[in-house]
């Protein structure tokens, strides 16, 4: 305590006989990395703090001693950054909110099997050849060629694009330019990686054996079933560098022949999804199946809200591409996660997990339907 020099109190043994403690310096802080990691000036905080720790900067004080409120504020808020990444999914969010407003609206098409069950998300065991998925009495089963495997992940999108072509066109045989065409309509980087994707996973999809039917009815039993391939030709010319073509404007004889019972599926039961919507969640197929299952099932539904299960044998959790959750919270954690996902895009989803969390209820969406009756093609 300060006195009078010669009147000091006495310390009575309390005086501190450490050395003086200076503020320890630490690294600087920004959500976008931007700070230097060599700034020398003095910070408070621990000495053993990480480098992304937050820290006070330095307030420089005017000449009259004192610092504005707005300049201590200005140095000790961190400097936020978007990532690329993070600005391109806000600005594909904005574009499907504002042409689904203005009824602009890119319309491309699913086969109805691969709405109803989900393919693969992940690759699976190299071992595993025949892969199974049930919703209620619809059932779906692909058998995979030894050489290539089961189609997985980001192999939908083939379907996707070739039912829209085929839609479009009303023709088993499509012909175009290039097989990265398809990366340019899901605004998919056409470089060395996607191209080598591309090529291996029409391999999967040519090759790959589909079973779809019903088995089942309340009071009687009815089998009703259709086994296809997804093509009956394939042509197409891809680099033997695995590189996209160096000359994109050269012209190439690719051509596709549809089989007959693949065609037929898609001209008599068309799902119509928001082209939009597929490419900005084309590097997550589990949300992309949810999305476009739950935008039809939404349309579908007519009267009292429909409650279907996550668990069980007629369960969310049999019907999509998902993995075998060892825990049910996982897959409930997952479903509310895409759930948030799928409201960011469609606000107006009219889905919701029940109280107990065990059942997903999807209300009518006709009063706010994700896809307007009026579409918006463009020449594919």
């Amino acid at each position: 305590m300060a006195g009078v020099e010669g009147l000091e109190p006495p310390t009575l043994g309390l005086e501190n006989q450490s050395p003086t403690v200076h503020p320890v310096r630490i690294h600087d802080f920004s959500l976008g990395y931007s700070g230097s990691y060599s700034d020398s000036s003095p910070q408070s905080g621990h000495e053993y703090a990480p480098h992304y720790a937050p820290r006070a900067q330095p307030v420089q004080s005017k000449s009259n001693g004192f610092s504005s409120l707005s300049d201590c504020l200005t140095r000790v808020t961190p400097v936020i950054s978007i990532s690329k990444r993070r600005l391109k999914q806000l600005e594909a969010i904005q574009l499907v909110r504002e042409q689904r407003e203005n009824r602009k609206q890119t319309i491309a098409y699913q086969a109805r099997p691969f709405v109803l069950c989900g393919l693969p998300l992940r690759r699976p065991p190299a071992n595993q050849f025949i892969y199974t998925r049930r919703n209620g009495s619809f059932l779906l089963e692909i058998t995979a060629h030894p050489r290539f495997g089961l189609p997985y992940g980001q192999d939908r999108l083939i379907p996707i694009w070739l039912a829209t072509l085929a839609y479009t066109r009303k023709a088993r045989t499509l012909h175009f330019d290039s097989p990265t065409q398809l990366l340019e309509y899901f605004h998919l980087p056409k470089d060395g990686a996607q191209y080598r994707r591309i090529r291996v996973a029409f391999e999967r999809v040519f090759a790959a054996t589909i079973f779809f039917g019903t088995d089942g009815m309340r009071n009687q039993v009815l089998v009703d079933s259709t086994r296809f391939h997804f093509l009956d030709k394939m042509h197409l010319w891809f680099n033997r560098n695995d590189e996209p073509d160096p000359f994109p404007h050269r012209t190439l004889d690719n051509s596709v022949l549809l089989s007959e019972a693949f065609y037929r599926e898609i001209v008599e039961h068309p799902i119509p999804v928001e082209r939009e919507v597929i490419a900005a969640v084309a590097h997550a197929p589990g949300l992309l199946d949810f999305y476009v299952w739950i935008t039809w099932k939404s349309w579908t539904v007519n009267g009292h809200p429909a409650r279907i299960p996550l668990f069980g044998a007629n369960g969310l959790c049999n019907q999509l591409g998902t993995a075998r959750y060892s825990v049910d919270r996982l897959f409930r954690h997952k479903i509310a996660q895409w759930l948030r996902q799928v409201k960011a895009l469609w606000p107006e989803c009219p889905a919701a997990l029940s109280e107990d969390g065990n059942r997903l209820v999807v209300r009518s969406s006709k009063k706010s339907t994700a896809i307007h009756p009026v579409e918006s093609r463009v020449t594919l």
